[in-house]
């Protein structure tokens, strides 16, 4: 068999052929022109070269395999000298595996610390808005559609269920505004915000609506006073997330609203909100609620795209002012 269909054979170049000759792991007869040929038994050798290198070994570090298979062996790592070397190269592996988790951990904590310090006061209101309208939104984000899973919502009473806040009280939706029944109040619902040093779950980006809890949260923080001239009396956030995550959240943010926890999805098992799963856990839709005492008013379902989203809702309270 020639080199170029030894070669072609194997799923090497004729340049590695010659590198495994120069080394000493094949030696393949010459014909009396001087050209290489190869036996069905180099083929084997070579095979067994390139499965050791996709595994990861050095093409030097096959040398015992080889070695083990021209004393006879059906296989090359029947040999001592063959476990010693996948002992070896687990070993040398792990130290890399190592040094990469302790890389991630470096980074990672620069992470949370640099996160925590949150968004300058400092910064103009008009460039912290202007940085808050592309924040934590890749381009191409499939929007959400309407699949009417909301539109059963408007005119209905909240349940007087009690859900913890981020500044410690807990809440109850519909007793805790009773004094004012008349009064005008926000719940943007949203599936959940990123943790730092944490991973999202698979294939957030590709889920309609997903992606954005971050930068929607900015926008009702930096659109707090105009939603407080449009009338509001409280804004709150809701997810699924344990009031810990959110307390991280609301203080790195600055929120000047509180957020609402709730793990156990009362609200959707009372108004039948719509959710989703994503890697094994269920989470909700991304909705608004305005509510006027105790009855939601209006819906704003699907909300595209949540970093204007807020701006959206000061605009409608305005354009649709509560009666006296």
């Amino acid at each position: 068999m020639k080199a170029k269909d030894a070669a072609a054979r194997a799923g090497v170049s004729v340049k590695a052929l010659r590198y495994y000759e120069r080394i000493g792991l094949i030696a393949p007869a010459r014909l009396p022109n001087g050209y290489r040929t190869f036996t069905p038994t180099d083929l084997e050798l070579i095979q067994q070269v390139t499965t050791l290198t996709r595994l990861g070994l050095s093409v030097r570090g096959t040398r015992p395999f080889i070695e083990c298979l021209k004393q006879g062996h059906a296989h090359g790592d029947e040999c001592p000298e063959s476990l010693a070397a996948y002992h070896q190269e687990i070993a040398r592996l792990d130290a890399v595996v190592r040094e990469l988790s302790q890389r991630r951990d470096m980074l990672s904590a620069r992470l949370t610390e640099a996160a925590s310090r949150g968004f300058g006061e400092e910064a103009p209101a008009k460039q912290t808005r202007r940085r808050v309208k592309t924040y934590g939104l890749p381009e191409n984000l499939p929007p959400p559609a309407d699949d009417g899973g909301a539109a059963h919502l408007a005119g209905l009473m909240l349940p007087d269920i009690p859900l913890l806040s981020t500044d410690g009280r807990e809440v109850g939706l519909r007793s805790n505004h009773s004094a004012r029944m008349n009064a005008r109040w926000v719940i943007f619902v949203y599936p959940m915000t990123g943790v730092p040093g944490e991973d999202m779950p698979r294939g957030w980006n590709e889920i309609p609506g997903a992606r954005g809890c971050t930068a929607e949260a900015c926008g009702f923080r930096d659109n707090f006073p105009a939603l407080l001239d449009a009338g509001i009396g409280a804004v709150y956030g809701l997810s699924m997330q344990e009031s810990k995550y959110q307390r991280e959240l609301a203080r790195r943010l600055r929120l000047p609203y509180p957020l609402l926890s709730d793990p156990d999805f009362l609200l959707q098992k009372a108004l039948n909100l719509p959710v989703f799963e994503a890697d094994g856990i269920q989470f909700y839709r991304r909705l608004t609620l305005v509510i006027r005492g105790g009855t939601i008013e209006h819906v704003f379902y699907p909300v595209c795209p949540p970093n204007g989203h807020a701006h959206q809702v000061a605009e409608w309270l305005h354009q649709n002012p509560a009666a006296a």
